[in-house]
């Protein structure tokens, strides 16, 4: 029987390096924030509860940042070293089964090596298994100090290792997989006589072997996946390892994405096959994609929700809203806010939507302004209609029945209903209720004076 496994992650530190007002975890990197990575690689092998968040710096705001993860938290008060910090969440951990020690800044490590790290724990009669592994230049890590057997015989930090100890290119990535009842048995033994004056966790590997349990390595290969973040620079590569890494997905996956390299996707978006993403497309939180659409260059979605065939035309803006199949947008339209846009609709340029309604068939075409409003199925808005929508204090909806038509430059102020059918004329101020099939008027009569023009030219002339 599988042993239980909890999770400890540490998240207190404030990341100086990064020289920056938000705690170093709140960063994000590939669309989430650093440590978002992190629980969600935990949720793969504990449950939620099992999980422990250590925190400190900005503690209420990871708190609030974690909060839909369901995990736990313990706080560290002081920043007195990674063994403290495990230390502060023992109440909150189960005594028995595996604990897996995982750093908030440090998004890369996969499921599939956190899986091989319990197993190879699980495997063997150690008290823990380290990760590690070997980099051309160790300068800042801890060193793994093997015994004659290959078990880890002490991690030695930067600044207390000999200069023997400082030629090994073996080092600590500070992920551990413990058995709980012996970590949480001999945590306290943990001191601070080290040059920094704090309570190491690699110093529980020499403890344990003093009470005759080994600590036993397993080597990664490749280096990348325990790459940690200490500045803007390191950010930076983590958010290009995971969008590459995201793009390369959707590829294999049947999706055509033109000029990858300028592509920016969040790994919580879904693409559906033979859609195509042209270049500089930004592709935001937790949008939805179906199959054959084509998103136009430079255009931008975030939290968006497309149905099949959905032509974007390019530097289209898309946020919080759906789009039915067969539709097409743009280009340069903004839909900003709670839109649902119909199957088969279409947006042209230079149209804005704010929590809109569009029916099957609507069409606005043309530098359109449509806020808070009910457009019926197969209604026609004309070029220049705006809804007056806000009076100062208030919202209010405008409503548009079926298969009304809509005058270019006519003006909605609401709270308004256009019945089905309807016509409101060019250039209408439309102030009440248009009944069902009626033709609503609300403009100044014309008027013609024969001559003006000359007479007034002639004026002209002479002064």
């Amino acid at each position: 029987m599988d042993p239980r496994v909890s999770v400890v992650i540490l998240a207190a530190g404030l990341g100086t390096r990064m020289k920056s007002k938000t705690v170093k975890v709140l960063h994000r990197a590939g669309g989430l924030t650093v440590v978002e990575h992190v629980v969600r690689t935990g949720q793969a092998v504990a449950a939620s509860s099992d999980i422990v968040v250590i925190t400190g710096h900005q503690a209420e705001k990871v708190q609030q940042t974690l909060a839909p993860y369901k995990v736990r938290f313990a706080l560290q008060p002081e920043p007195k070293g990674t063994g403290h910090a495990v230390k502060c969440a023992q109440s909150e951990l189960p005594k028995e089964g595996l604990l897996l020690v995982l750093y908030g800044d440090a998004p890369l490590i996969s499921v599939d090596t956190v899986h091989r790290l319990i197993a190879a724990q699980t495997a063997s009669d150690a008290a823990g298994t380290v990760l590690t592994t070997r980099v051309p230049d160790p300068t800042g890590y801890g060193r793994i100090v093997r015994d004659n057997e290959g078990n880890v015989a002490a991690i030695v930090e930067q600044k207390a290792a000999n200069p023997e100890q400082l030629k090994i290119d073996e080092i600590n990535s500070g992920i551990y997989c413990f058995r709980a009842d012996l970590l949480w048995k001999h945590i306290d033994s943990i001191t601070t006589n080290n040059p920094a004056g704090e309570y190491y966790l690699t110093d529980i590997v020499a403890i344990l072997r003093d009470h005759g349990y080994p600590t036993k390595p397993l080597e990664l290969p490749v280096a990348d996946e325990l790459l940690g973040i200490n500045t803007r620079v390191e950010l930076a590569e983590v958010d290009r390892i995971f969008r590459a890494a995201k793009v390369k997905s959707l590829m294999l996956d049947g999706v055509t994405i033109e000029r990858p390299d300028t592509v920016t996707v969040d790994v919580d978006v879904t693409i559906g096959r033979d859609t195509i993403v042209e270049s500089h497309v930004r592709l935001l939180g937790a949008t939805e994609i179906g199959e054959d659409c084509v998103i136009g260059a430079g255009s931008v979605l975030r939290n968006a929700k497309l149905g099949d065939a959905v032509l974007l035309d390019p530097y289209t803006l898309v946020a919080d809203s759906s789009i039915g199949s067969a539709a097409s947008v743009g280009p340069f339209a903004r839909l900003r806010m709670n839109n649902q846009v119909g199957e088969k609709v279409h947006i042209g340029n230079f149209v804005e939507l704010k929590n809109t309604h569009m029916g099957v068939g609507a069409k606005a075409g043309h530098l359109a302004y449509l806020g808070d409003a009910s457009i019926g199925a197969k209604v026609n808005v004309g070029a220049g209609t705006i809804t007056c929508n806000y009076d100062g204090v208030n919202k209010h909806r405008t409503v548009v029945g079926e298969g009304a038509f809509l005058g270019s430059n006519s003006t909605l102020v609401a709270p308004i209903e256009i019945g089905a059918g309807s016509y409101v004329a060019a250039a209408s101020v439309v102030t009440d209720t248009v009944p069902q099939d009626a033709l609503a008027i609300g403009r100044g009569r014309q008027s013609n004076k024969e001559g003006w023009a000359k007479v007034r030219r002639e004026t002209i002339k002479k002064k």
